[in-house]
């Protein structure tokens, strides 16, 4: 089959067919339809994000395509089912502290790499070899319809962080990092799920207006000025209430004064989730008052992608129409201009913008 292999770090992608993957018991290949580009996967492939990968490898996390072959364990997969590949591998031999590796694209621990050795491949392919239990049912697409339904992707992320707070709808929610593209997804998401009101910060005044435009009133803007002790109470007073709940999802870039003016903001046993990745450059990390996290009772969730039972649970929020992938603008390449869609979702990664390959 053909692919994209990704030979040595800071070189292009190279297209060349590859041997096709095998279908063992616990497994299911899956013709690759349409696969999404992250914005940052050039760094990713140039080696600055220093992510773990034994190369080479075919990157690409995750995707929309159709069953090709399954094993003897599937009891509800057919082939030319229409479905979600799930990147995020989990150990099968221990479901408490399984280890986990993100299927072409990064690995935690040694665990993480030993499970890499096997699901290796990512989905810059015609075809991708996964767990059976990373196969989620879709329902029936168009093959042009594949392209949006990659923006699951990105929405699992925020998806896995409000599960872990256990939102509630009602509840008020704070977004840190509202106009990057994993925050403005997390504002759709916790709308989705019932909030009755999201705390958008930011200092893009034009993406903080659009999130208005999109979302209506239940959006509530914020500009930020750099300074933690005005920002905070400009972000308490724009909320109805308390905000019952913050969600971080800061690039690793942003000082973490910037997360802590946001952190601060929720009531009193609150809830706080951390995604972003302030400090994993380097530099200082997110410091919080011990007397302030105690005596307010307030929980930090620190969470890395999403339960297993996500993806089937996000997509049945598409389905009933709470959750729009409309939203997301989409531009897509095929297998052939690999590289050429790495430098396009480098240059085009705001929010509600999605690049695609199309093996």
């Amino acid at each position: 089959m053909k692919a994209a292999v990704l030979k040595s770090f800071g070189s292009p992608l190279v297209i060349e067919d590859v041997p096709d993957p095998a279908v063992g018991t616990g497994e299911v290949i899956v013709d690759v339809v349409a696969t999404r580009v992250l914005s940052y996967m050039n760094e990713v492939l140039d080696g600055t994000r220093n992510y773990a990968l034994d190369l080479p490898i075919v990157p690409g996390p995750g995707g929309i395509g159709r069953v090709r072959a399954i094993g003897p364990d599937a009891t509800r997969l057919a082939i030319g089912d229409w479905v979600f590949c799930d990147p995020t591998v989990r150990s099968r031999d221990d479901s408490v502290v399984p280890d986990i590796a993100l299927q072409g694209l990064t690995a935690a621990g040694p665990g993480g790499m030993l499970l890499q050795k096997h699901f290796r491949h990512g989905s810059f392919a015609k075809q991708m070899r996964l767990p059976t239990e990373n196969v989620k049912r879709l329902g029936a697409i168009t093959s042009e319809e594949a392209t949006r339904w990659c923006a699951l992707g990105t929405l699992l992320v925020p998806y896995g962080g409000f599960l872990a707070a256990n939102l509630q709808p009602g509840e008020t929610v704070l977004v840190s990092g509202a106009t990057g593209n994993f925050g403005s997804a997390a504002v759709s998401v916790a709308l989705a799920m019932g909030a009755a009101c999201v705390v958008a910060p930011g200092r893009n005044e034009k993406i903080l207006a659009d999130l208005v435009r999109r979302f209506g009133d239940r959006v509530k803007p914020v500009r930020l000025t750099g300074n933690e002790d005005d920002d905070r109470e400009s972000m308490k007073r724009a909320a109805p209430g308390t905000i019952d709940c913050v969600f971080d999802i800061m690039p690793p870039s942003v000082s973490p004064t910037v997360v802590r003016a946001a952190v601060m903001t929720v009531r009193a046993y609150g809830r706080v989730v951390l995604m972003g990745g302030v400090g994993m450059a380097g530099g200082a990390g997110l410091e919080l008052p011990y007397p302030w996290i105690m005596r307010n009772c307030i929980s930090i969730h620190g969470v890395w992608m999403y339960p297993p039972d996500a993806a089937s649970r996000l997509i049945a929020l598409v389905r009933a129409g709470l959750l729009r992938l409309d939203e997301y603008e989409t531009t897509a390449f095929d297998l052939d201009h690999a590289n050429a869609a790495v430098e396009h979702a480098a240059a085009n990664g705001g929010p509600f913008k999605l690049t695609v390959i199309r093996p």
